[in-house]
């Protein structure tokens, strides 16, 4: 049964009333204020209304400035957006876009050849090239949204292999912008610079939280290091969204120079920062704010303050004052009991439990896993972690054998179901290992049968069926996989293995 309707007043159509003039929407392609938007995002809307376009749309545009406007038009067009990862290979694309039913794909230039060929794969896919739209008169114009709305479906990996469609409504992104502003503050003024991919729930929640707030979304396309000092430097930058491997390149480029006292906070997500790397962001001044996020929590769940930098390394912070963590025994979810009769004491490892209106309903078309995900208003992670005695969070392990590289999520299930395919593999298990330049790299280790294949020959053939940063970056050949007396696959030993003697052989 449907929740009932919890209506609020359109942000878009809020903030052309309370801020007409303030900039909106700052992109490569010009400054828009909250009048200027509206009147395109209407107008796209309008558009896509006259192509009767329904249901669930995707967006697949490397274009910040058209991406942005996408999702701004969709809200206005009641239509539910299915953000693609512009990373991916045409495959993995079909996949997600017939998981979803999306009849219809908004795309940009950049990607229309990919978009031509999805359509081959597709079934009665329709494509729109954002930047050929005309705006039409919308007639009548949104002025509430409904919370309880799917407002959009996002992509994330699993442990078997195939994504799963996280199904995020406008209530939890309307908490979690809540819980951020809380949190974080919020200054007139402020301009949030995202120089990360749009189609990321974090990316997505900028957008969305600088339309709430009233603030300015900073869009960059893509990571230039020079460009985001630059824009730090000279542009009233007062909030930037980045991973540590974008913050180390930051500094780098920087140099020993300060950053000016209008940055008021740095959000780093993906993986945990070096000590290192937040004694030179103390050393220049850089307020950085540590978080713990997921996409089924439309981001961030927990923060770490600036000044908890130094005195609480490792860990990502306290909840926001929406959400409530607890770590749990992970028998307690194969066993059914209740989170709350299974907390481990402080400093105890367990399963980071979560709590909050910022979780996700579930997993489209995916009952199983989502009863498996949530029990009762429980979302469990799959991540291990502890509290200390202070209630600070500290994560071990990423959704248990999930690789973080450059601040994207790989999962070895998906690399390995690739891998198995190939003629000259009878079994395959991926790991992650340590990397200097991006967190982590995966690692192949194959059982080979047949012929002999080379490293090149293997990442040829996985780059016809994997986005890039998924390829191995190496494959190692091995009699058998270890296993204990169950077979189940020790992973843990072939990452110990390979973070010695491949680092070392390779270094």
């Amino acid at each position: 049964m449907e929740a009932p309707a919890t209506w609020i007043p359109d942000w878009l159509h809020q903030r052309k009333l309370t801020h007409p003039d303030v900039a909106a929407l700052s992109t490569p392609s010009g400054t828009f204020s909250y009048r200027e938007l509206h009147e395109l995002a209407t107008g796209m809307a309008g558009a896509l209304r006259q192509r009767k376009v329904t249901g669930r749309v995707g967006v697949l545009a490397k274009d910040g400035h058209l991406y942005a406007l996408s999702v701004h038009a969709l809200i206005q067009a009641q239509l539910t957006i299915t953000p693609l990862n512009w990373r991916l290979r045409v495959p993995e694309l079909a996949w997600q876009l017939q998981d979803a039913k999306v009849s219809w794909l908004l795309h940009d230039t950049e990607k229309a050849a990919e978009a031509r060929e999805l359509q081959k794969h597709v079934a009665g896919l329709q494509l729109i090239n954002l930047a050929e739209m005309s705006p039409v008169n919308p007639g009548t114009q949104n002025t509430h949204i409904n919370l309880n709305h799917v407002h959009a479906v996002i992509y994330t990996s699993g442990t078997t292999g195939r994504p799963k469609g996280a199904q995020l409504t406008f209530g939890n992104e309307w908490w979690s912008a809540v819980g951020a502003a809380l949190q974080l503050g919020t200054v007139p003024g402020d301009k949030w610079l995202v120089p990360m991919p749009l189609f990321h729930v974090g990316g997505m929640s900028v957008l969305l939280r600088c339309l709430i707030y009233g603030a300015t979304a900073v869009i960059h396309n893509g990571f230039d290091a020079a460009l985001v000092n630059e824009a730090i430097d000279n542009e009233g930058i007062s909030l930037v969204s980045v991973v540590p491997t974008m913050l180390q390149r930051m500094f780098d480029e920087h140099g020993e120079s300060g950053y000016p006292s209008s940055l008021r906070a740095v959000l780093l997500g993906g993986s945990a920062a070096s000590k290192g790397l937040l004694e030179r962001a103390q050393e220049l001044g850089v307020p950085v704010a540590q978080s713990y996020g997921l996409t089924e929590t439309s981001s961030q769940v927990c923060t770490l303050s600036p000044a908890d930098g130094l005195k609480k390394i490792g860990s990502s912070g306290l909840p926001s004052v929406m959400n409530e963590v607890i770590i749990v025994n992970p028998q307690a979810r194969q066993d059914g009991r209740d989170p709350m009769a299974a907390q481990r004491p402080p400093l105890e490892p367990g399963e980071i439990v979560v709590r909050g209106p910022s979780v996700f309903g579930g997993y489209l078309n995916r009952p199983e896993e989502t009863r498996a995900a949530i029990s009762g208003d429980w979302l469990w992670t799959g991540d291990v972690g502890y509290q200390d005695s202070d209630g600070y969070l500290y994560v071990l392990d990423r959704r248990k054998d999930m690789i973080v590289s450059g601040g994207e999520n790989i999962y070895p299930a998906e690399i390995e179901s690739v891998l198995e395919k190939h003629e000259n593999i009878a079994e395959a298990a991926v790991v992650g290992v340590t990397d200097q330049d991006w967190g982590q790299v995966p690692l192949a280790v194959i059982v080979p049968c047949g012929k002999a294949v080379s490293t090149s020959e293997l990442q040829d053939y996985c780059r016809k069926q994997l986005a890039g940063y998924k390829v191995p970056k190496d494959f190692i050949e091995i009699e058998h996989l270890p296993r204990n007396a169950s077979g189940k696959l020790l992973r843990r030993i072939l990452q110990e293995w390979l973070e010695k003697d491949w680092q070392t052989t390779k270094h």
